[in-house]
This record gives C-alpha cells, structure tokens and sequence, in this order.
C-alpha cells in the first residue's frame, strides 16, 4: 500500500506509481486526467478532484472518490467500479460497456451515453440526484437509476431523456413523469419484479453513501425503455 502525493505530478507519472501497488490513495489530486485508466486488480482511493476520463476503459478495479470528479468518469470502462462522494461532470459512463459507477449527488450532461452491453456484461450506473440534459442518449444496454435525492423542486432529469435510446433501461425514482420524452421511448411505472431488478444496486448506494434502501424502494419509479414499434433508427433509413 502506498499513499501518492498528487502535487505537481503529470497523470503520466502519476499512474506510473499507481501501476507500482496493488492498493494505492492519492492525495492532492488537482484536474490530473486519465487516472487508473485500463487498469485491473488495484483499490484506489483519490482525495480530490480527478480531472477528465478518470477509470477510462477501467478493467477491474476499485476507484473511490472523496470528492467530485470531472467529465467522462468511467469512460469505455470494462468492468470494476467506480465511487464519487460527490457530484461527476458530463458525459460520465460514455460508451460504458460493463462495470458500476456510484455518484452521491447529480450528473452532468449526458451520462450514460452509448452504454452497451453484450453477454455477461451489464454496466449500471446509479446517480443519486438529479441529471442534465440527454441522460441514456442513444443507450443500447445496461441500467441507469436516478434516484433523486433532495431533488426538491428540480426535475429529476433535464431535457432530451432517453433520445437514440435503442437498449437497456432507465429506472427515475419520480412521482409522475412531467417532462417530454422522445417518441422512441415508452415508460410504465415500475412494479415489484422491476424494483427487484435494482434492488441490489440501492442496497450498494446505501452501504456507500448512507441512507435506507427499503425506504427507496418504497418509493415510486418509471422505467424507460425503448419502444421497438417505433425504433429511432426509422428517423434515419428509408424502406
């Protein structure tokens, strides 16, 4: 185990130390992109704020933050799982492919854009406040749950949600939905057999960041899914 002073290290010499350890913290971390990225078999701890693209490509390990992170955490990430006490920036979980990524608090723009799955792989992402604009676009796999914590008056989602989206669904933990969807999305009100598809993964958000999983739950969601009578990509091929 080794504790890494971030101070005046580039991400290059950076992660040349963490690829030393198995277990590694990193302190005074300050915007170094690239952190972790495509690594396996290593439990970081980042006190901080990690700069862009932080876990990209990520193969199996642990990453957590004490504190925000910046754009694109857990880009085109494999497998392993990252955890920010804090809040990401955009497009966290880009193209994300297998994996978890838990956020405390909201997301920016974009989060879970292109995420995918194939086989064993189920990426999730859970994202314990509100999101912005294009949240799941063009998502063809894996689960994305918005859970809306002390959300207030805030909608739980921004504009555009669900836009492209041809797999996987979106589970928003709402009263009603309140906003516009785009025409390629359908939405029903989640029953028992669907909350017990997340069940494990509030259960996690709560072991991580505090709070009561059963209360959650108890809770109302919508789940958003595509809808395979109306598929978007009819909006680009002509018959």
């Amino acid at each position: 185990m080794i504790t890494i002073d971030a101070s005046g290290k580039d991400f290059k010499e950076l992660n040349e130390l963490i690829r030393s350890e198995t277990e590694v913290t990193i302190d005074n971390c300050l915007g170094q992109r690239f952190i972790a990225s495509g690594m396996s078999g290593k439990s970081i701890t980042v006190n901080g704020v990690p700069g862009n693209a932080l876990g990209s490509y990520l193969n199996g390990a642990d990453i957590t933050v004490n504190g925000n992170a910046q754009d694109a955490a857990g880009d085109t990430m494999n497998d392993g799982r990252i955890i920010v006490r804090g809040s990401v920036g955009d497009a966290a979980g880009y193209a994300m492919r297998g994996g978890e990524i838990y956020v405390r608090d909201n997301a920016g723009y974009r989060a879970g854009i292109h995420m995918k799955a194939y086989k064993d792989k189920l990426p999730v992402m859970v994202i314990g406040g509100v999101c912005g604009s294009f949240l799941g676009e063009y998502q063809a796999g894996g689960l994305i749950i918005v859970l809306g914590i002390n959300a207030g008056s805030s909608p739980i989602v921004s504009n555009f949600c669900g836009t492209g989206m041809h797999g996987g669904k979106i589970f928003l933990r709402c009263d009603e939905i309140n906003f516009r969807l785009p025409k390629q999305v359908k939405t029903h009100k989640a029953a028992d057999e669907d909350k017990e598809e997340i069940k494990a993964y509030i259960e996690n958000y709560c072991k991580f960041f505090g709070g009561n999983a059963e209360e959650l739950l108890k809770s109302d969601f919508f789940v958003l899914t595509p809808d395979s009578g109306n598929p978007y990509k009819q909006l680009y091929v002509q018959n």
